[in-house]
């Protein structure tokens, strides 16, 4: 008789997490920093050629 209650107040607790209201992403400082690695790793990837490539 327990399983089943702990197992209904599980599924409900994760329901009620799933459906929340998401959080707002745009995060000013995280753009940034995100934008900063994409440029390192395009400097990265744009001088080396692979061996054998054209």
């Amino acid at each position: 008789m327990i399983i089943p209650v702990v197992a209904l107040l599980l599924g409900t607790l994760w329901a009620l997490w799933a459906a929340r209201t998401p959080r707002a992403t745009a995060d000013p400082a995280s753009l940034a920093e995100h934008q900063r690695f994409r440029a390192a790793m395009e400097r990265s990837t744009a001088g080396g050629r692979e061996p054998g490539g054209r």
